[in-house]
């Protein structure tokens, strides 16, 4: 590396701690320093453009430079920059965001709690579910189930809900209470023979083993996105949720719909959990609220979670939990007006039209020699790589053809992130299909590069 006086890369290096990266070949190689946006676009201080694969971080919805996100963000840090919840305050932007949201829920809710993050309104859920528990004079209902390659954050409570191993390890994670049951993914986890309709029921039956080995009576909340993001990707089997939340019905169990990722048109529907039928008790909102564009979350309860909190904070005479930009009227006014544009704009449907036109593309692909699954939902989808298609294996270190695959995605223009040896693809639902169309002859030719190196 050049000396920290010298490039931004080299200062980078110098100055920053990043997050998900190789901390010490980072100090070697520096990093791409994004510039501007437009659109579905990205800029490097090159001039190098790029089609953002990933909305950043499967989270910019309408795109980069979205002016009236801009325009409210302006106005509001105008009129208040900033204030609080605590102690019985609030302001309009919190109020309005809160109502428009209950209004939105598909199933219903009672009340919405502001965070910061997906990572804080995961682990804010989880204290909310023990204090519940102790509420309800039931001490002992304080374990909570989520599934192996489930992504929940990287905090300490949600970082041990997530069920990926480099979130654990020489981090003395995850924590006890905490228990991880079957990733619903057919392709990879399937038995020979085995329908789909057969392995959700295996997947329920898994759930349901891991509840009475525990005990019923020891189990407060199960976990899950209604796909599974950073995991790779995986949509669940057929009758997959009708069979879980049967068991959790069985079991009095919350549901917890982490819809971090699919929330706000991803999956086709404006929520996950309409895709896929769901009714949590708990719904978790980030990232696609506000677009990215200022960092905010928020947690939906119904009665149920909520009755009890209520009772409980009565008696104790608070409830005592909250965050400094929990309810920012920045992030709430940003949100207001993002939500408008994915409505006015109808980026729903566009997300179901041009999602099954890429996906459709994307498919094309299976008789690659190195493609051994394509999977996804409305605008968001996975290619996994294999180089041994009758065991769905790669020869060598895991994520050695993702991490190729990748690198030649970003040589021919495109951003996007491997998980492992699958490469994700989840554009700002804002993308045209002829920029789909541009996205997809750039994999192709990135994938041909794969090939001669293989």
């Amino acid at each position: 590396m050049k000396n920290f006086e010298g490039s931004p890369e080299a200062r980078d290096a110098a100055y920053h701690f990043h997050g998900y990266t190789e901390a010490k070949r980072h100090l070697e190689v520096g990093a791409m320093v994004i510039e501007r946006g437009e659109g579905v676009h990205v800029f490097d201080n090159q001039g190098n453009r790029y089609i953002e694969g990933l909305s950043g971080l499967w989270s910019v919805g309408v795109g980069f430079n979205e002016p009236r996100l801009i325009a409210a963000a302006t106005a509001q840090m105008q009129k208040l920059p900033f204030y609080h919840n605590f102690g019985h305050k609030s302001h309009g932007p919190a109020i309005d965001l809160a109502e428009k949201l209950i209004s939105m829920a598909p199933v219903p809710m009672s009340k919405v709690y502001y965070t910061n993050s997906g990572s804080e309104a995961n682990d804010t859920v989880l204290k909310m579910v023990w204090y519940r528990s102790n509420a309800l004079g039931q001490p002992e209902k304080k374990k909570v189930i989520a599934r192996n390659r489930g992504y929940h954050g990287v905090t300490i409570a949600s970082g041990s809900l997530t069920g990926l191993p480099n979130n654990h390890r020489s981090f003395d994670m995850p924590i006890d209470r905490v228990f991880h049951t079957t990733a619903p993914h057919y392709w990879k986890e399937g038995q020979a023979g085995e329908t789909e309709e057969q392995f959700a029921t295996r997947c329920a039956n898994d759930l349901d083993a891991l509840i009475q080995r525990e005990g019923p009576n020891t189990i407060a909340a199960f976990w899950a996105e209604p796909v599974m993001g950073a995991g790779g990707v995986v949509t669940p089997p057929a009758t997959y949720w009708e069979k879980i939340q049967a068991v959790l019905a069985k079991y009095d169990i919350l549901l917890v719909a982490d819809e971090v990722i699919c929330g706000f048109g991803r999956t086709g529907n404006m929520f996950g959990t309409i895709t896929y039928d769901m009714r949590p008790d708990v719904m978790v909102l980030s990232k696609q609220i506000t677009s990215s564009y200022v960092p905010f979350s928020a947690i939906l309860v119904n009665e149920r979670v909520f009755g009890p909190i209520a009772e409980e904070s009565a008696r104790i005479g608070v409830f005592g939990h909250g965050y400094t930009g929990g309810s920012h009227p920045l992030g709430a006014a940003v949100a207001l007006e993002n939500i408008a544009i994915i409505e006015e704009r109808d980026l729903v449907g566009n997300v179901r039209e041009v999602g099954g036109r890429f996906r459709g593309k994307l498919e094309t692909l299976l008789d690659h020699p190195l493609v051994g699954e394509v999977r996804g939902v409305g605008l968001i989808a996975a290619v996994e790589l294999v180089d041994d298609k009758a065991t769905k294996s790669v020869t060598g270190p895991a994520g050695k053809l993702g991490g190729a695959w990748n690198a030649a995605l970003q040589r021919n223009g495109v951003i996007t992130r491997n998980l492992g040896d699958a490469v994700a693809f989840c554009p700002p639902m804002i993308i045209t299909a002829a920029q789909a169309d541009d996205l997809f002859d750039r994999a192709v030719a990135a994938l041909k590069e794969v090939e001669a190196e293989a």
